[in-house]
């Protein structure tokens, strides 16, 4: 199991890293997709899922 957790955080920073601009390197690249997945896009899918959320249960409220 460790084996294969290792290898799935390998794969994810290589992702990163591709996304970045550099694979297999640590530049500015890799901290701003990083910076990007984890500091903005996270936070507003789940801002955008909970504003999506509410409003589907006011409307179900509203049709029962």
């Amino acid at each position: 199991m460790e084996a294969f957790i290792t290898e799935l955080f390998m794969k994810c920073v290589y992702i990163l890293q591709v996304m970045g601009g550099a694979p297999g390197e640590y530049g500015y690249g890799y901290y701003l997709a990083n910076i990007f997945v984890f500091v903005v896009l996270q936070p507003g899918l789940i801002i955008l899922f909970f504003v999506l959320w509410r409003k589907e249960r006011k409307l179900r409220r509203k049709t029962t």
